[in-house]
């Protein structure tokens, strides 16, 4: 048998050709439907999935949180123990909470002119990155700096290198970085929307936006008191940053008066902003689909119930928190001083004075 007599003819199906599923589309967060969203900081304390628990418990469908102390230096890395971060990220998506922002240290400053300070705030901003990837954050709020002396030009090359080498080698996935508008207190950098564009431009290439706060405008000179400037301010922002480039609005009331560049914030419609104003705020076409997260301060037990209560109130809903209250109230500075000034004046007085005293 000759070898043609067994060759075959082959015949091309194109239905018997292995075609790969397209991967399903990304899942969008629940927090995204389109619903406005009221948060409020939160403590960490004890366990930090409990800060979860506690904004959803005040009534908020958001939070802000710090992923460390904010007022100290870390002695070394300072990670969040994967199982920790997970039960987190579970506990957020079962909550349907977000977004979830973090607020970075206060002492980071990333304009200063002093370079051990400029080094180690590097450091410490990538670790707030590693931190909030970590826990699935969807914003990571950073005041910019301060240029102490050296002059805003330099200290806005400053911010923007230090970003770049803060974020460098890491994979941010979803997380974005958002730059605050400051009161304008001395020589802090962002109380102008021009300096935030600036460092912005400088960073085009990093995942990064703007987080307005009220206070801090209110007290920069924008006066959002009344409906004309408060059109005026958020055209202002628009011509400079870009409203679609603002994210969150921490809204915060005022202890002080427009222009005097002292951050003091003050409960919803007790200081000098005023209820009327922030019900146009929230309410206000120009800023729909950002996140509102409260940073008022609480002088007693339930002030931040009642701040969560008054911003659904001011868009026309009741939202009935089902917890306890949050954090407790902070000690009054100036009680403070004095128990600890009389404290110190009575250690110094003799056995026989406090004898007589009692």
């Amino acid at each position: 048998m000759t070898e043609e007599q067994h060759r075959g003819v082959l015949t091309f199906d194109a239905a018997d050709e292995y075609r790969p599923e397209a991967p399903p589309p990304p899942e969008i967060p629940a927090w995204k439907d389109g619903s406005i969203r009221i948060g409020i900081h939160t403590s960490i304390a004890g366990d930090i999935a409990g800060s979860l628990d506690m904004a959803h418990g005040l009534g908020a469908n958001a939070l802000q949180i710090f992923s460390s102390s904010p007022r100290m230096w870390e002695r070394g890395p300072s990670r969040i123990l994967e199982a920790d971060a997970k039960r987190f990220r579970d506990r957020r998506k079962e909550l349907q909470l977000g977004p979830v922002v973090i607020h970075d240290n206060y002492l980071i400053n990333l304009a200063s002119p002093n370079p051990v300070l400029r080094t180690r705030s590097v450091q410490a901003f990538h670790q707030e990155l590693v931190r909030a990837v970590a826990l699935g954050a969807d914003f990571l709020v950073a005041h910019p700096g301060s240029s102490v002396g050296s002059g805003t030009d330099a200290a806005v090359a400053a911010i923007v290198q230090g970003l770049k080498h803060a974020t460098r080698g890491l994979k941010l996935g979803d997380l974005r970085i958002l730059l605050e508008n400051t009161a304008g207190q001395g020589t802090c950098v962002g109380s102008r929307f021009e300096e935030l564009k600036a460092i912005l431009d400088g960073c085009s290439d990093l995942p990064i936006g703007v987080c307005i706060d009220t206070a801090h405008t209110f007290s920069a000179g924008w006066d959002i008191r009344t409906p004309e400037g408060l059109e005026k301010t958020l055209q202002a922002i628009d011509r400079t940053i870009g409203l679609a480039r603002v994210y969150v609005i921490h809204t915060n009331d005022s202890k002080t008066a427009c222009g005097s560049r002292v951050d003091r914030h003050e409960n919803i419609g007790k200081g000098k902003i005023g209820l009327e104003a922030f019900r146009r705020i929230l309410n206000s076409p120009l800023l729909a689909g950002k996140a509102f997260i409260l940073e008022t301060p609480i002088d007693k037990p339930g002030d931040d119930r009642r701040n969560v209560a008054a911003l659904w109130r001011l868009i026309g809903r009741t939202v009935k928190a089902t917890g306890r209250d949050g954090m407790k109230p902070r000690p009054h500075r100036t009680k403070a001083r004095a128990a600890k000034s009389g404290r110190a004046s009575g250690a110094s007085k003799s056995p026989k004075t406090r004898k007589r005293g009692k």
